[in-house]
């Protein structure tokens, strides 16, 4: 009779602990996805900046300034993984553009503004890669962690189901195998 109790209360304490670790692992990527947007916010809090930087020296890319504003409120608007991937993706592009506008204007690259804004955007876009790959590792322990055995039997009937990656998409990733092209 006392074996069997201890079986059961060890089986319990075994569930409870399994149960906890869960928790704590969901509790980990939802702190991951919150830096994530601490990063973006600090994104866009820049580009407007960036743009009124850009204006002043460039009138006639409005075409570039406004599909950077676009993309950024596109961006701030969205709400899920895949979502916010995406919309993320896009502002990348325009804002790449939009530096790339430094090329052309001589007077804007050599513009002390818009180069501490370049090296502002840097700094952010270095703390977003690490807050996307922290967020993408504590979202692959917590799968992991739900796919395994016990918590496999009980997980989805407690509420855990699997979370998506932020990943760069499909375009992103075809530029990214592609091989570099090098001319000489």
């Amino acid at each position: 009779m006392w074996i069997v109790l201890g079986l059961i209360a060890a089986l319990a304490v075994y569930l409870i602990m399994t149960y906890n670790g869960l928790v704590a692992m969901r509790q980990r990527v939802n702190q991951a996805f919150a830096d994530i947007d601490v990063q973006l916010k600090q994104r866009h809090d820049l580009i407007p900046n960036l743009v009124e930087t850009v204006k002043g020296y460039a009138t006639h890319e409005k075409s570039t300034l406004d599909a950077v504003v676009a993309a950024r409120n596109a961006a701030q608007g969205a709400s899920s993984v895949h979502d916010k991937a995406a919309a993320e993706q896009q502002l990348s592009g325009a804002v790449g553009r939009l530096l790339a506008l430094g090329e052309a204007y001589p007077d804007l690259k050599a513009s002390a503004n818009f180069q501490q804004l370049q090296v502002d955007l840097g700094n952010v876009e270095d703390k977003l890669a690490a807050a996307r790959r922290f967020f993408n590792n504590a979202v692959s322990e917590f799968n992991a962690a739900i796919q395994a055995f016990p918590a496999v039997l009980f997980a989805p009937q407690m509420g855990f189901a699997q979370r998506e990656f932020f990943d760069v998409g499909e375009t992103v990733r075809t530029q990214i195998e592609a091989p570099p092209s090098v001319k000489f």
